[in-house]
C-alpha cells in the first residue's frame, strides 16, 4: 500500500491539529500519566499486553539492527510497551515517548498511532506528514488491535528512520496485529469454554441428588460429588467400576433401558462398605452426531425410619404464622428464601416472639421437610448432661448410663434439622465441641473415640445479644460467626401492634374450642387497652391473657393497671366497667353475696323470676 493512499486522512488530521492550537515545535506529549495511574493501565490491559508480547518480539526480530522500535498503546493511545534498537529507542525516550505517554492527536499532533485511534484504520506516515517537527525524521506504520466485537482496544506501531522504511513495513505490522487479534479470540473462547465447563461442573456437583452417567453397556463416564458420598468410593475407584458393580439388578435393568431408555424403580446398591435400597431413575441423552447414547442415572437412598425418629417432626408451617404487618411479612418472606440453604440460621428475638414457630416453619419449607426436626433447649439441660444429650453416649460411659448407650440429638436429626434454642446459655466447653461439628460435620459420642458423620442443618435461637456476650467473654467469637451466617430477626409484638386484633381473634377461637368454652367478646375499650399495652412477653403473653379471659369470662383489668391510657379507659380499669352487661353481672354478684347465694331471695330482690336469674348466672359464668 502506498503512502499517497493516506493523504486525505493526513490532511484532515493536520487541519484538526491547527484548530486545536497544537504547535509544530512541540516536543513532548501534553499528557503523560503518573506511575500509579500507569499501573492501573497495565492491570486494565493485562490480557492484551500478555497476548501481544510474543508477536511484538517477533516483529522486532524481523527488523532488529536496522534502527527500529515497536510501540504498543491502549485504545486511547497511551503507550503500554516499547522495545527497539538502542540508538533510535534512546531518541524516542528523549522525546518522552515512554510508557504512560499519550500518542493521540489531541496530545502530540498527527502521527500514525493518533490516526489509528481516531479512525480505527491502519496507516503509514513519513517525514513531514507528522505534524510536529520532532517526528519528521521517522516513518511510522500502525495498525489497530480490535476485540471480538470490533471495538478498538490497542494500537501496534513500528517506527524507523525515513530512509530505511519500505511501504511493505506496514504489511508486517498489520499481519502482527491480526495475529494478536486472532490469539485473543482463541484465548477468549478457551476462557469461556473453561468457565462454562467449570460452571456446569459446579452445578453438577451442587445438585442435591446422586448422579452417575454411563454408556448403554454400563461403563461409567461421569459422576458428581453426591454420588461419591452415597457410594462411599473415591474418585479413582469409581472411575474403574461399571453400573453392574454397583447395581445388583443391572442385568435385568439393562434390557429395560435398551427398550425404553427411561426406568424408574427400586434397586439394591452395592456401595463400597455396605448395601442399601435406593430409588433409581434413568434418562437417556442421545447424541445429534452419532448413535451414541449416554444414560443419566439418578439415585436416592431409601432411609429406614424408626418410630422414634418419626416422633421428631415439625408441625408448624408459615401459613400458621399470623400477621399482616408489612415488616413482619418481609421477615416471613426472608425466612422462606433461606429455608433451603445448608448454612446455619441464627434466629434472634425476645422471649415469646415465636422463634421455634419460625424454626419449624423453615424446616417444613425446605427439602428436609420429610426428615427429623429435633429441638433442644440449651438452658433446660444441666451442664453435666448437655454433651450426652447432644452427641449421645456409649454403654458404660459413666455411672448410671443406660444399657446399650444412648443416641444423641444430632444423630437423631441426621438428614434433617436441629434447633438449638437458648444457644446463648451453652457453656464455653460445649461451644468448642459444637464448633467442631459445624466445621467438620462429625460428632463423637461421650465415652467413644470413633467419630460419626452427620448431615444436619443447624438453626440456633437466642434472646440474648450474642455480640455483647462475645465482648464479655461468655460466648466464643468464632462460634458466633459460624452461627450468624443467616441471621433472622423476629420483631417483638410491640413493633407490630396492628397484628394484635388478628392474634386475639385467632387465639380466642382456637383456645375456646380447645378448652370447651364459649368465645368472649372483647369490647372496643378493652381492645384499646390491649393495643396500648407493651406486651413484654410478646405473642406468648397475649395467648396466655386470652386463655385467662376465656377461663374467667371477664377482662383481667388489674393486669393492665400500669398502661398509660386516656381518662375513659382509666375509668374502665380503675372504676366500674360501664357497658351494660358488665354492670349487670357485677350487680347480680353483689345481690347474691348479700343473700348468701339464695336464689329465691336474690331473684325477689332483683324483681326477676328464678329461671331468669339462673339463666343470667349461667350466661355470666357466675360461680355460686
Amino acid at each position: 500500500m502506498k503512502v499517497t493512499d493516506y493523504r486525505s486522512v493526513i490532511k484532515l488530521s493536520h487541519q484538526r491539529c491547527r484548530e486545536m492550537g497544537i504547535k509544530k515545535d512541540q516536543v513532548f506529549s501534553s499528557k503523560i500519566i503518573t506511575n500509579s495511574e500507569l499501573q492501573n493501565k497495565f492491570a486494565e490491559n493485562r490480557n492484551m499486553i500478555v497476548t501481544a508480547s510474543p508477536y511484538i518480539e517477533q516483529l522486532f526480530n524481523f527488523v532488529k539492527g536496522n534502527n527500529f522500535f515497536v510501540l504498543l498503546t491502549d485504545g486511547e493511545g497511551c503507550i503500554l510497551n516499547a522495545i527497539g534498537d538502542e540508538k533510535i529507542l534512546s531518541e524516542a525516550f528523549d522525546l518522552r515517548m515512554v510508557p504512560g505517554a499519550y500518542m493521540n492527536e489531541e496530545n502530540i499532533g498527527t502521527n500514525a498511532m493518533g490516526i489509528v485511534v481516531k479512525t480505527g484504520n491502519h496507516v503509514q506516515l513519513s517525514g513531514d506528514e507528522h505534524y510536529i517537527k520532532a517526528y519528521h525524521r521517522w516513518t511510522c506504520s500502525a495498525a489497530p488491535i480490535k476485540d471480538i466485537n470490533g471495538n478498538l482496544i490497542g494500537v501496534l506501531d513500528l517506527t524507523g528512520y525515513t530512509d530505511l522504511v519500505h511501504p511493505h513495513t506496514l504489511g508486517m505490522v498489520i499481519a502482527a496485529s491480526n495475529a494478536i487479534e486472532e490469539m485473543m479470540k482463541v484465548k477468549q473462547y478457551n476462557e469461556f469454554k473453561n468457565m462454562t465447563n467449570r460452571h456446569i461442573k459446579r452445578i453438577f456437583n451442587s445438585v442435591p441428588v446422586s448422579i452417575v452417567t454411563s454408556d448403554i453397556e454400563g461403563n461409567i463416564k461421569l459422576f458428581n460429588d453426591k454420588a461419591l458420598e452415597l457410594l462411599e468410593y473415591k474418585k479413582n475407584q469409581l472411575e474403574k467400576l461399571t453400573m453392574k458393580d454397583i447395581i445388583e439388578e443391572w442385568d435385568d435393568l439393562k434390557g429395560d433401558i435398551y427398550a425404553s431408555g427411561k426406568v424408574s424403580n427400586q434397586v439394591n446398591i452395592k456401595a463400597n462398605k455396605n448395601k442399601f435400597l435406593s430409588t433409581l431413575t434413568t434418562n437417556p441423552i442421545y447424541s445429534s452426531q452419532d448413535d451414541d447414547v449416554e444414560i443419566v442415572h439418578i439415585f436416592k437412598k431409601i432411609k429406614k425410619t424408626s418410630p422414634k425418629r418419626n416422633e421428631y417432626r415439625a408441625y408448624y408451617t408459615f401459613d400458621k404464622i399470623i400477621g399482616q404487618d408489612k415488616e413482619f411479612f418481609k421477615v416471613i418472606q426472608y425466612a422462606k428464601k433461606i429455608s433451603n440453604s445448608k448454612s446455619t440460621i441464627l434466629i434472634l428475638g425476645e422471649s415469646g416472639t415465636g422463634k421455634e414457630l419460625f424454626a419449624q416453619s423453615t424446616h417444613n419449607f425446605s427439602e428436609r421437610k420429610d426428615e427429623p426436626f429435633v429441638a433442644l433447649n440449651c438452658a433446660a439441660i444441666p451442664k453435666q448432661l448437655l454433651e450426652s444429650e447432644l452427641f449421645g453416649y456409649e454403654e458404660g460411659a459413666y455411672t448410671g448410663a443406660k444399657k446399650g448407650g444412648n443416641i444423641g440429638k444430632f444423630e437423631l436429626a441426621n438428614g434433617g434439622t436441629i434447633m438449638l434454642d437458648e444457644i446463648g446459655e451453652m457453656p464455653l466447653d460445649m461451644q468448642t465441641k459444637l464448633l467442631r461439628v459445624l466445621q467438620e460435620g462429625v460428632i463423637t459420642k461421650f465415652g467413644c473415640r470413633k467419630p460419626i458423620s452427620v448431615d444436619v442443618r443447624i438453626i440456633a435461637a437466642t434472646n440474648k445479644d450474642l455480640r455483647q456476650e462475645v465482648k464479655k467473654g461468655r460466648f466464643r467469637k468464632d462460634l458466633f460467626y459460624r452461627l450468624n451466617v443467616l441471621p433472622l430477626y423476629i420483631p417483638p409484638l410491640r413493633e407490630r401492634k396492628g397484628d394484635i386484633p388478628l392474634l386475639i381473634e385467632y387465639f380466642m377461637k382456637n383456645l375456646a374450642e380447645k378448652l370447651g368454652k364459649e368465645e368472649i367478646k372483647i369490647s372496643k375499650e378493652y381492645l384499646n387497652i390491649m393495643l396500648n399495652y407493651n406486651w413484654p412477653g410478646n405473642v406468648r403473653e397475649l395467648e396466655n391473657v386470652i386463655e385467662l379471659i376465656i377461663n374467667t369470662g371477664s377482662m383481667p383489668v388489674e393486669y393492665f393497671k400500669n398502661v398509660e391510657l386516656n381518662d375513659n379507659i382509666q375509668n374502665i380499669i380503675y372504676g366500674e366497667a360501664l357497658d351494660l352487661e358488665s354492670v349487670e353481672r357485677e350487680h347480680i354478684k353483689r345481690v347474691l353475696k348479700i343473700f348468701n347465694n339464695n336464689i329465691t331471695h336474690s331473684a325477689k330482690a332483683l324483681n326477676i323470676r328464678r329461671n331468669t336469674l339462673y339463666n343470667k348466672i349461667k350466661k355470666y359464668d357466675i360461680r355460686l
